[in-house]
């Protein structure tokens, strides 16, 4: 490229970098902020706080943050963990095995995928109901089976077509059983794949606010972003604008903190299979 060439897309990337990040720090500023301070329109706040911090974790919203904290880490690890073993396995068969019907299948997972799941919460809050999944931990790790799974199994048949058939061959020539073989061979192959499906699926029920407001009522399983909409001032005249921006901070910290560390692995498995050869 010219230098003009590189120049500007330097500038398009500057451009596109602070569009993506300036939301981002103007909620970060907005924790930073006073109650006093937010009507103020500066980017910065005139004087920097911790109150809304520590309303978060030691004051008055504390009990409603911390629980649902707490469930969000629990049923997301949990509905993760079941998505991606039960994804392995049909991903595996998508594309080991020679039935008919597996291109209806790729193609339904991909449907559901899509499917607005704003048809289907009322019917699930009534039979969440009469079951008594209500307002219970598997009532949204099953609901988030139906947002992680498709997905899951879309992405995870792709990296195992890669994987070269023979070397599971070999390992039943030398003796090994077909589950030895998937597990001891297909599946370490498979691992950067895996790895990239579980973050995926991970974020997808975390960022999830319809089941979480829908199926929930109190702090035994609400999740974080339905708690966030919940987040009120400590009377009908206070804005609780910087208690839910310091909340909001804090649920953003493990999604980069796992981008940050597992980023490599990430784009390895991402990138799998993009070249052939």
């Amino acid at each position: 490229m010219s230098r003009r060439e590189k120049i500007w897309w330097l500038i398009g990337g500057l451009v596109l970098v602070f569009y993506c990040l300036f939301p981002i720090a103007w909620i970060v500023s907005l924790s930073f902020k006073a109650p006093s301070d937010l009507a103020n329109g500066g980017f910065l706040p005139t004087q920097f706080t911790g109150q809304n911090y520590g309303d978060i974790f030691t004051g008055s919203a504390s009990g409603l943050f911390l629980p649902s904290l707490r469930n969000s880490f629990g049923i997301c690890l949990i509905a993760t963990f079941i998505s991606c073993v039960l994804a392995m396995f049909a991903a595996y068969a998508i594309a080991r095995l020679d039935f008919p019907g597996k291109r209806v299948i790729l193609t339904t997972a991909l449907a559901v995928a899509i499917f607005p799941i704003i048809s289907i919460v009322t019917p699930l809050f009534n039979v969440w109901r009469q079951i008594g999944l209500y307002d219970t931990w598997p009532g949204l790790i099953l609901p988030y089976l139906s947002l992680t799974l498709p997905i899951s199994i879309w992405t995870m048949s792709a990296f195992f077509r890669e994987i070269p058939w023979e070397m599971e061959q070999a390992a039943q020539v030398d003796g090994a059983t077909t589950w030895q073989a998937f597990r001891k061979v297909i599946v370490p192959l498979a691992a950067p794949g895996v790895f990239t499906t579980a973050i995926i699926a991970f974020f997808i029920a975390w960022n999830d606010f319809l089941y979480g407001i829908s199926l929930t009522s109190t702090e035994a399983a609400r999740p974080v972003p339905a708690a966030l909409g919940l987040f009120s001032g400590a009377s009908q005249f206070e804005d609780p604008t910087g208690v839910t921006a310091a909340a909001a901070v804090i649920v953003t910290i493990p999604v980069i903190v796992l981008v940050l560390l597992f980023q490599r692995r990430i784009v390895a498995g991402l990138t799998n299979g993009a070249v052939k050869g």
